[in-house]
Protein backbone atom coordinates (compact mmCIF):
# COMPACT_ATOMS: atom_id res chain seq x y z
CA UNK A 1 0.00 0.00 0.00
CA UNK A 2 2.71 2.52 0.88
CA UNK A 3 4.45 1.56 -2.36
CA UNK A 4 1.39 2.47 -4.41
CA UNK A 5 0.98 5.71 -2.76
CA UNK A 6 5.09 6.56 -3.90
CA UNK A 7 3.67 5.48 -7.02
CA UNK A 8 1.23 8.04 -7.18
CA UNK A 9 2.95 10.70 -5.69
CA UNK A 10 6.24 9.96 -8.84
CA UNK A 11 3.65 10.07 -11.29
CA UNK A 12 1.91 13.09 -10.25
CA UNK A 13 5.60 14.44 -10.23
CA UNK A 14 6.36 13.57 -13.90
CA UNK A 15 3.09 15.26 -15.06
CA UNK A 16 3.73 18.73 -13.69
CA UNK A 17 7.31 18.75 -15.12
CA UNK A 18 5.44 17.42 -18.50
CA UNK A 19 3.59 20.32 -18.60
CA UNK A 20 6.46 22.59 -18.26
CA UNK A 21 8.35 21.33 -20.64
CA UNK A 22 5.26 21.49 -23.04
CA UNK A 23 5.06 24.90 -22.36
CA UNK A 24 8.33 25.86 -23.74
CA UNK A 25 9.90 27.06 -20.71
CA UNK A 26 13.93 26.21 -20.04
CA UNK A 27 14.70 23.39 -17.16
CA UNK A 28 17.83 24.60 -15.33
CA UNK A 29 18.48 20.75 -14.83
CA UNK A 30 18.93 20.53 -18.63
CA UNK A 31 21.20 23.58 -19.06
CA UNK A 32 23.29 22.17 -16.54
CA UNK A 33 23.58 18.85 -18.39
CA UNK A 34 23.55 20.53 -21.92
CA UNK A 35 25.67 23.61 -21.08
CA UNK A 36 27.59 23.19 -24.01
CA UNK A 37 24.40 22.82 -26.70
CA UNK A 38 23.29 26.17 -25.96
CA UNK A 39 24.61 29.57 -24.49
CA UNK A 40 23.52 31.93 -22.07
CA UNK A 41 22.43 34.61 -24.96
CA UNK A 42 19.39 32.10 -25.89
CA UNK A 43 17.10 32.46 -22.51
CA UNK A 44 14.45 34.73 -22.41
CA UNK A 45 15.08 37.80 -21.90
CA UNK A 46 10.87 38.50 -20.89
CA UNK A 47 10.61 39.52 -17.60
CA UNK A 48 7.35 38.02 -17.05
CA UNK A 49 8.44 34.49 -17.94
CA UNK A 50 10.77 35.03 -15.43
CA UNK A 51 8.36 35.95 -12.55
CA UNK A 52 5.93 32.82 -13.71
CA UNK A 53 10.13 30.57 -13.39
CA UNK A 54 10.21 31.52 -9.82
CA UNK A 55 6.50 30.92 -9.35
CA UNK A 56 6.59 27.75 -10.74
CA UNK A 57 9.93 27.10 -9.11
CA UNK A 58 8.15 28.51 -5.62
CA UNK A 59 5.54 25.89 -6.17
CA UNK A 60 7.52 22.73 -6.88
CA UNK A 61 9.76 23.47 -3.60
CA UNK A 62 6.04 23.63 -2.05
CA UNK A 63 5.21 20.17 -3.42
CA UNK A 64 9.12 18.76 -2.43
CA UNK A 65 8.17 19.71 0.75
CA UNK A 66 4.65 18.54 1.31
CA UNK A 67 5.78 15.49 -0.66
CA UNK A 68 8.10 14.53 1.99
CA UNK A 69 6.25 15.20 4.68
CA UNK A 70 3.38 12.91 3.22
CA UNK A 71 6.11 10.29 2.46
CA UNK A 72 6.91 10.68 5.95
CA UNK A 73 3.19 10.30 7.14
CA UNK A 74 2.95 7.02 5.16
CA UNK A 75 6.22 5.73 6.60
CA UNK A 76 4.42 6.48 9.92
CA UNK A 77 1.16 5.24 9.01
CA UNK A 78 2.94 1.90 7.04
CA UNK A 79 4.97 1.57 10.57
CA UNK A 80 1.42 1.62 12.58
CA UNK A 81 -0.33 -0.84 10.19
CA UNK A 82 2.60 -3.04 10.39
CA UNK A 83 2.49 -3.23 14.20
CA UNK A 84 -1.69 -3.38 13.85
CA UNK A 85 -1.06 -6.97 11.60
CA UNK A 86 1.49 -7.99 14.32
CA UNK A 87 -1.51 -7.25 17.14
CA UNK A 88 -4.30 -8.45 15.46
CA UNK A 89 -2.51 -12.03 14.47
CA UNK A 90 -1.92 -12.36 18.30
CA UNK A 91 -5.84 -11.35 19.01
CA UNK A 92 -6.55 -13.47 16.57
CA UNK A 93 -4.36 -16.59 18.13
CA UNK A 94 -6.10 -15.57 21.73
CA UNK A 95 -9.38 -15.54 20.21
CA UNK A 96 -8.58 -19.34 18.69
CA UNK A 97 -7.41 -20.37 22.39
CA UNK A 98 -10.69 -18.31 23.84
CA UNK A 99 -13.08 -20.07 21.28
CA UNK A 100 -11.74 -23.58 22.24
CA UNK A 101 -12.43 -23.13 26.02
CA UNK A 102 -15.45 -21.68 25.20
CA UNK A 103 -16.31 -24.46 23.48
CA UNK A 104 -15.47 -26.77 26.60
CA UNK A 105 -17.03 -24.66 29.07
CA UNK A 106 -20.34 -24.84 26.75
CA UNK A 107 -19.94 -28.75 27.12
CA UNK A 108 -19.46 -28.17 30.68
CA UNK A 109 -22.75 -26.21 31.12
CA UNK A 110 -24.55 -28.18 28.94
CA UNK A 111 -24.36 -30.90 31.24
CA UNK A 112 -24.64 -28.61 34.15
CA UNK A 113 -27.92 -27.43 32.67
CA UNK A 114 -29.41 -30.49 32.40
CA UNK A 115 -28.87 -30.88 36.00
CA UNK A 116 -30.35 -27.26 36.86
CA UNK A 117 -33.39 -27.82 34.17
CA UNK A 118 -34.18 -31.03 36.26
CA UNK A 119 -33.83 -28.66 39.35
CA UNK A 120 -35.73 -26.42 37.66
CA UNK A 121 -38.65 -27.97 36.70
CA UNK A 122 -39.36 -29.85 39.95
CA UNK A 123 -39.08 -26.24 41.85
CA UNK A 124 -41.58 -24.62 38.57
CA UNK A 125 -43.59 -27.78 39.89
CA UNK A 126 -43.58 -26.76 43.39
CA UNK A 127 -43.54 -22.83 42.19
CA UNK A 128 -46.82 -23.68 40.44
CA UNK A 129 -48.55 -25.68 43.03
CA UNK A 130 -47.43 -22.53 45.72
CA UNK A 131 -48.89 -20.23 42.83
CA UNK A 132 -52.01 -22.17 43.03
CA UNK A 133 -52.44 -21.56 46.92
CA UNK A 134 -51.63 -18.33 46.49
CA UNK A 135 -54.58 -17.82 43.80
CA UNK A 136 -56.72 -19.34 46.47
CA UNK A 137 -55.82 -17.21 49.16
CA UNK A 138 -55.99 -14.02 46.97
CA UNK A 139 -59.03 -14.92 45.75
CA UNK A 140 -60.43 -15.43 49.49
CA UNK A 141 -58.76 -12.24 49.92
CA UNK A 142 -60.56 -10.62 47.07
CA UNK A 143 -64.14 -11.90 48.68
CA UNK A 144 -63.15 -10.36 51.95
CA UNK A 145 -61.52 -7.12 50.30
CA UNK A 146 -65.40 -6.88 48.13
CA UNK A 147 -67.01 -7.77 52.16
CA UNK A 148 -64.59 -5.14 53.47
CA UNK A 149 -65.61 -2.65 51.09
CA UNK A 150 -69.32 -3.55 51.18
CA UNK A 151 -68.79 -3.25 55.14
CA UNK A 152 -67.19 0.05 54.96
CA UNK A 153 -69.79 1.79 52.60
CA UNK A 154 -72.32 0.67 54.73
CA UNK A 155 -70.13 2.14 57.61
CA UNK A 156 -69.78 5.01 56.22
CA UNK A 157 -73.26 5.42 55.88
CA UNK A 158 -73.94 4.97 59.25
CA UNK A 159 -71.19 7.66 59.82
CA UNK A 160 -73.19 10.53 57.53
CA UNK A 161 -76.29 9.14 59.19
CA UNK A 162 -74.91 9.39 62.71
CA UNK A 163 -73.25 12.94 61.59
CA UNK A 164 -76.29 14.30 60.49
CA UNK A 165 -77.93 12.78 64.07
CA UNK A 166 -75.00 14.48 65.87
CA UNK A 167 -76.12 18.16 64.23
CA UNK A 168 -79.31 17.95 64.46
CA UNK A 169 -78.57 16.84 68.37
CA UNK A 170 -75.83 19.57 68.67
CA UNK A 171 -78.68 22.60 67.11
CA UNK A 172 -81.23 20.90 69.32
CA UNK A 173 -78.78 20.53 72.37
CA UNK A 174 -77.72 24.60 71.16
CA UNK A 175 -81.28 25.67 71.09
CA UNK A 176 -81.64 24.10 74.99
CA UNK A 177 -78.94 25.99 76.47
CA UNK A 178 -80.25 29.10 75.02
CA UNK A 179 -83.33 28.21 75.93
CA UNK A 180 -82.30 27.27 79.19
CA UNK A 181 -80.41 30.77 79.56
CA UNK A 182 -83.64 32.56 78.63
CA UNK A 183 -85.66 30.69 81.21
CA UNK A 184 -83.06 31.05 83.89
CA UNK A 185 -82.60 34.88 82.86
CA UNK A 186 -86.89 34.50 83.57
CA UNK A 187 -86.57 33.18 86.89
CA UNK A 188 -83.68 35.45 87.97
CA UNK A 189 -85.98 38.36 86.83
CA UNK A 190 -89.18 36.16 88.63
CA UNK A 191 -87.35 35.72 91.62
CA UNK A 192 -86.50 39.41 91.97
CA UNK A 193 -89.72 40.10 91.36
CA UNK A 194 -90.35 37.86 93.88
CA UNK A 195 -88.46 39.01 96.16
CA UNK A 196 -89.46 42.94 95.84
CA UNK A 197 -93.04 41.25 96.17
CA UNK A 198 -91.92 39.73 99.06
CA UNK A 199 -90.53 43.24 100.64
CA UNK A 200 -93.49 44.82 100.28
CA UNK A 201 -95.41 42.36 101.48
CA UNK A 202 -93.78 42.14 104.61
CA UNK A 203 -93.77 45.42 105.19
CA UNK A 204 -97.44 46.12 104.37
CA UNK A 205 -98.00 43.00 107.39
CA UNK A 206 -95.55 45.01 109.84
CA UNK A 207 -97.58 48.19 108.81
CA UNK A 208 -100.39 46.44 109.44
CA UNK A 209 -99.95 44.02 112.42
CA UNK A 210 -99.09 47.88 113.91
CA UNK A 211 -102.68 49.08 113.49
CA UNK A 212 -104.22 45.51 113.82
CA UNK A 213 -107.60 45.47 112.11
CA UNK A 214 -107.80 49.40 112.10
CA UNK A 215 -110.48 48.69 109.72
CA UNK A 216 -112.36 47.18 111.87
CA UNK A 217 -114.11 47.58 114.45
CA UNK A 218 -112.54 45.88 117.89
CA UNK A 219 -115.38 43.74 118.73
CA UNK A 220 -116.08 42.41 114.77
CA UNK A 221 -111.84 41.89 115.05
CA UNK A 222 -111.95 39.45 118.20
CA UNK A 223 -115.03 38.04 116.78
CA UNK A 224 -113.22 37.25 113.17
CA UNK A 225 -110.24 35.88 114.79
CA UNK A 226 -112.52 33.37 116.72
CA UNK A 227 -114.00 32.32 113.56
CA UNK A 228 -110.71 31.58 111.80
CA UNK A 229 -109.48 29.54 114.69
CA UNK A 230 -112.62 27.58 114.49
CA UNK A 231 -112.67 27.00 111.28
CA UNK A 232 -109.25 25.96 111.06
CA UNK A 233 -109.84 23.20 113.60
CA UNK A 234 -113.24 22.37 112.00
CA UNK A 235 -111.73 21.97 108.83
CA UNK A 236 -108.77 19.82 110.10
CA UNK A 237 -111.05 17.63 112.74
CA UNK A 238 -113.99 17.21 110.06
CA UNK A 239 -113.42 19.06 106.43
CA UNK A 240 -110.36 17.32 105.59
CA UNK A 241 -111.33 13.83 105.91
CA UNK A 242 -114.54 14.37 104.88
CA UNK A 243 -112.68 15.75 101.34
CA UNK A 244 -110.41 12.73 101.38
CA UNK A 245 -113.57 10.44 101.26
CA UNK A 246 -115.46 12.39 98.83
CA UNK A 247 -113.27 12.07 97.18
CA UNK A 248 -112.44 8.53 96.96
CA UNK A 249 -116.19 7.87 96.03
CA UNK A 250 -115.98 10.28 93.21
CA UNK A 251 -113.24 8.52 91.61
CA UNK A 252 -114.97 4.99 92.71
CA UNK A 253 -118.35 6.70 90.78
CA UNK A 254 -116.10 8.06 87.83
CA UNK A 255 -114.80 4.29 87.44
CA UNK A 256 -118.45 3.22 87.41
CA UNK A 257 -119.46 5.68 85.41
CA UNK A 258 -116.88 5.18 82.83
CA UNK A 259 -117.60 1.73 82.53
CA UNK A 260 -121.88 2.41 82.79
CA UNK A 261 -121.29 4.76 79.81
CA UNK A 262 -118.42 3.14 77.58
CA UNK A 263 -121.34 1.31 75.14
CA UNK A 264 -123.50 3.48 75.31
CA UNK A 265 -120.81 5.78 74.01
CA UNK A 266 -120.28 3.60 71.48
CA UNK A 267 -123.49 3.19 70.08
CA UNK A 268 -123.64 6.96 70.54
CA UNK A 269 -120.67 7.45 67.93
CA UNK A 270 -122.25 5.05 65.75
CA UNK A 271 -125.70 5.53 65.81
CA UNK A 272 -126.22 8.98 67.46
CA UNK A 273 -123.82 10.96 65.56
CA UNK A 274 -124.52 10.13 61.77
CA UNK A 275 -128.24 10.56 62.38
CA UNK A 276 -127.41 13.97 64.48
CA UNK A 277 -125.71 14.67 61.49
CA UNK A 278 -128.07 13.93 59.26
CA UNK A 279 -131.44 15.69 60.89
CA UNK A 280 -128.37 18.71 61.12
CA UNK A 281 -128.00 18.56 56.75
CA UNK A 282 -132.14 18.01 56.86
CA UNK A 283 -132.39 21.09 59.50
CA UNK A 284 -130.44 23.23 57.49
CA UNK A 285 -131.76 22.36 54.09
CA UNK A 286 -135.24 23.08 55.42
CA UNK A 287 -134.58 26.33 57.17
CA UNK A 288 -132.86 28.13 55.01
CA UNK A 289 -134.61 30.73 53.28
CA UNK A 290 -136.38 31.47 56.93
CA UNK A 291 -132.28 31.94 58.10
CA UNK A 292 -132.07 34.48 55.54
CA UNK A 293 -135.14 36.32 56.64
CA UNK A 294 -134.12 36.21 60.25
CA UNK A 295 -130.47 36.98 59.78
CA UNK A 296 -131.02 39.93 57.68
CA UNK A 297 -134.14 41.31 60.51
CA UNK A 298 -131.61 40.47 63.73
CA UNK A 299 -129.12 42.41 61.18
CA UNK A 300 -130.89 45.41 60.88
CA UNK A 301 -132.31 45.13 64.94
CA UNK A 302 -128.84 45.02 65.90
CA UNK A 303 -127.95 48.03 63.87
CA UNK A 304 -130.93 49.90 65.34
CA UNK A 305 -130.14 48.91 68.76
CA UNK A 306 -126.48 50.01 68.56
CA UNK A 307 -127.24 53.38 67.10
CA UNK A 308 -129.84 54.24 70.46
CA UNK A 309 -127.78 52.79 73.02
CA UNK A 310 -124.36 53.49 72.07
CA UNK A 311 -125.03 56.98 73.76
CA UNK A 312 -126.96 56.23 76.13
CA UNK A 313 -124.00 54.04 77.25
CA UNK A 314 -121.40 56.13 76.82
CA UNK A 315 -122.79 58.74 78.88
CA UNK A 316 -123.60 55.93 81.76
CA UNK A 317 -119.91 55.11 81.37
CA UNK A 318 -119.16 58.56 82.08
CA UNK A 319 -121.38 59.06 84.84
CA UNK A 320 -119.85 55.86 86.70
CA UNK A 321 -116.31 55.92 86.22
CA UNK A 322 -116.05 58.48 89.33
CA UNK A 323 -117.80 56.65 91.71
CA UNK A 324 -115.67 53.81 90.29
CA UNK A 325 -112.45 54.86 91.27
CA UNK A 326 -114.13 56.38 94.60
CA UNK A 327 -115.13 52.63 95.05
CA UNK A 328 -111.32 51.71 94.42
CA UNK A 329 -110.00 53.46 96.35
CA UNK A 330 -112.32 53.06 99.34
CA UNK A 331 -112.04 49.12 99.07
CA UNK A 332 -108.54 48.93 98.76
CA UNK A 333 -107.04 48.39 101.79
CA UNK A 334 -109.80 46.16 102.80
CA UNK A 335 -109.09 43.78 99.78
CA UNK A 336 -105.47 44.04 100.62
CA UNK A 337 -105.91 43.10 103.84
CA UNK A 338 -108.13 40.10 102.74
CA UNK A 339 -105.66 38.77 100.12
CA UNK A 340 -103.25 38.88 103.02
CA UNK A 341 -105.15 36.33 105.34
CA UNK A 342 -106.56 34.32 102.08
CA UNK A 343 -103.10 33.35 101.03
CA UNK A 344 -101.36 31.01 103.46
CA UNK A 345 -104.83 29.15 103.42
CA UNK A 346 -104.95 29.23 99.92
CA UNK A 347 -101.41 28.13 99.62
CA UNK A 348 -102.22 24.98 102.02
CA UNK A 349 -105.14 23.97 99.81
CA UNK A 350 -103.22 24.31 96.66
CA UNK A 351 -100.17 21.91 97.86
CA UNK A 352 -103.03 19.61 99.80
CA UNK A 353 -104.50 19.80 96.19
CA UNK A 354 -101.97 19.31 94.20
CA UNK A 355 -101.20 15.45 93.41
CA UNK A 356 -105.29 15.37 92.71
CA UNK A 357 -105.14 18.79 90.33
CA UNK A 358 -102.18 17.07 88.31
CA UNK A 359 -104.68 13.93 87.16
CA UNK A 360 -107.74 15.83 86.68
CA UNK A 361 -105.47 18.56 84.69
CA UNK A 362 -103.88 15.21 82.83
CA UNK A 363 -107.66 13.77 82.02
CA UNK A 364 -108.92 17.68 81.20
CA UNK A 365 -105.97 17.79 78.78
CA UNK A 366 -107.15 14.35 76.91
CA UNK A 367 -111.21 15.46 76.77
CA UNK A 368 -110.19 18.67 76.02
CA UNK A 369 -107.74 17.47 72.67
CA UNK A 370 -110.66 15.02 71.88
CA UNK A 371 -113.48 17.29 71.93
CA UNK A 372 -111.16 19.82 69.75
CA UNK A 373 -110.83 16.89 67.41
CA UNK A 374 -114.71 16.12 67.41
CA UNK A 375 -115.62 19.86 66.98
CA UNK A 376 -113.00 20.45 64.10
CA UNK A 377 -114.42 17.39 62.31
CA UNK A 378 -117.82 18.14 62.82
CA UNK A 379 -117.47 22.21 62.15
CA UNK A 380 -115.99 21.20 58.78
CA UNK A 381 -118.96 19.20 57.88
CA UNK A 382 -121.31 21.68 58.59
CA UNK A 383 -119.13 24.80 56.61
CA UNK A 384 -119.11 22.01 53.61
CA UNK A 385 -123.07 21.61 53.30
CA UNK A 386 -123.65 24.99 54.32
CA UNK A 387 -121.56 26.00 51.20
CA UNK A 388 -123.35 23.36 48.89
CA UNK A 389 -126.55 25.01 49.70
CA UNK A 390 -127.38 27.67 47.45
CA UNK A 391 -129.67 29.05 50.66
CA UNK A 392 -127.20 28.84 52.97
CA UNK A 393 -124.29 29.67 51.29
CA UNK A 394 -124.32 33.38 52.14
CA UNK A 395 -124.36 32.53 56.02
CA UNK A 396 -121.26 29.61 55.78
CA UNK A 397 -119.08 31.59 58.03
CA UNK A 398 -116.80 30.51 60.13
CA UNK A 399 -118.68 31.54 63.29
CA UNK A 400 -121.92 30.23 62.70
CA UNK A 401 -120.22 26.78 62.12
CA UNK A 402 -118.60 26.90 64.91
CA UNK A 403 -121.39 27.75 67.01
CA UNK A 404 -123.51 25.31 65.57
CA UNK A 405 -120.53 22.59 66.25
CA UNK A 406 -120.78 23.32 69.55
CA UNK A 407 -124.68 23.29 69.63
CA UNK A 408 -124.58 19.50 68.17
CA UNK A 409 -121.61 18.33 70.72
CA UNK A 410 -123.46 19.71 73.80
CA UNK A 411 -126.94 18.07 72.86
CA UNK A 412 -125.75 14.52 74.09
CA UNK A 413 -123.91 15.67 77.21
CA UNK A 414 -127.56 17.28 77.90
CA UNK A 415 -128.95 14.53 76.97
CA UNK A 416 -126.70 11.98 79.16
CA UNK A 417 -127.20 14.86 81.95
CA UNK A 418 -130.50 14.33 82.21
CA UNK A 419 -131.25 11.09 81.95
CA UNK A 420 -127.94 10.70 85.10
CA UNK A 421 -130.03 13.06 86.63
CA UNK A 422 -133.59 11.13 85.77
CA UNK A 423 -132.12 7.43 86.79
CA UNK A 424 -130.52 8.75 90.27
CA UNK A 425 -133.09 11.20 91.56
CA UNK A 426 -135.51 9.70 94.08
CA UNK A 427 -138.75 9.38 92.86
CA UNK A 428 -141.23 11.69 95.47
CA UNK A 429 -143.76 9.99 96.94
CA UNK A 430 -146.78 10.71 95.95
CA UNK A 431 -149.72 12.31 99.11
CA UNK A 432 -152.68 9.97 99.60
CA UNK A 433 -156.11 12.10 99.07
CA UNK A 434 -157.69 9.72 101.59
CA UNK A 435 -159.00 10.91 104.69
CA UNK A 436 -158.19 8.82 107.77
CA UNK A 437 -160.72 7.45 109.57
CA UNK A 438 -159.23 8.20 113.12
CA UNK A 439 -160.43 12.12 112.22
CA UNK A 440 -163.18 12.70 114.00
CA UNK A 441 -163.49 16.85 113.36
CA UNK A 442 -165.44 17.19 109.99
CA UNK A 443 -166.58 20.02 108.64
CA UNK A 444 -170.27 21.11 107.86
CA UNK A 445 -171.89 21.17 104.63
CA UNK A 446 -172.67 24.67 103.89
CA UNK A 447 -176.37 25.24 103.52
CA UNK A 448 -177.90 27.79 100.76
CA UNK A 449 -180.06 30.00 102.58
CA UNK A 450 -182.78 29.72 100.31
CA UNK A 451 -183.04 26.25 101.40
Amino acid sequence: MASFTLLCYAIHLLLISGKIASDGLPNPAGTRENGDAMSGSEFPSDPSLLLQLDQLKSKISLLESSLNEKVERLRASDEKIDELEKILVSKSTSLESLKREFQLIQEKRSFDAKEQADKANAHAGELVKQIDILKTEIEIQNKEKDNLVSRTKIAEEKIHELNLKLENLQRINEEQKSRILKTEHAILVAEEELMKAKIEASSMSKKLQEIPNGWLPPWLAVHAVHCQSHIVSFWNEHGRPALDRTIKKVLEKKSEVEMWLEPHVHTFQTKWIPLTIKHCQEFTRNIGPQLTILAAKTTDVYRESKNYLEPHIVRAHEVLIPYYEKAKKFTKPGIDHIVLIVKPHVDTASAFLRPYSKKAIRNYRKFAKSARLYHQKVQTTIHDKLKDNTFTEPFATKELSWFMASAVLSLPVIFLLNRSSAFFRKTPKKRSRSHHKSHTHRRSKRVHPEK
